[in-house]
């Protein structure tokens, strides 16, 4: 058994090549082999987003506050709330992030196959954004 405290991992800022906008990471865990899966506490500000990414073996998004945006790759801007899952399925290019006027955060969680759990490509456009 393994018990993490909270604020044990630090929190960081989200890096500007793969995130616009105000955003915080806070590591939650990272399992222990033979287990494959992260977890990290996202916070946006208000209109700040992901670039559009995917992963190897899929992602669950759990929003723990606010109101935000979700979108893959040919499919509408879709909003998300406090208690909404997300799934993205393996290598689905997605992005997610605040609405425009608040701020949304979320659990996320996915697996690392051969040691990646994200591939980051180009950033999301306002038009994107907007829908």
């Amino acid at each position: 058994m393994k018990i993490t405290r909270p604020g044990t991992n630090p929190s960081s800022p989200g890096p500007a090549e793969y995130f616009t906008g105000g955003v915080r990471l806070d590591p939650l865990f990272t399992a222990e082999a033979p287990g494959r899966a992260v977890g990290l506490h996202v916070i946006f500000e208000p209109g700040a987003r992901t670039a559009w990414h995917t992963h190897p073996a899929g992602q669950t998004l759990i929003v723990t506050f606010g109101r935000g945006r979700v979108q893959r790759e040919g499919g509408p801007v879709e909003e998300i709330r406090q208690g909404d899952v997300v799934w993205f399925p393996a290598g689905e290019k997605h992005w997610h992030g605040a609405s425009p006027d608040t701020g949304m955060s979320h659990i996320a969680i996915q697996e690392s196959i051969d040691g990646s759990a994200v591939t980051w490509m180009e950033h999301v456009s306002d038009e994107d954004y907007e829908g």
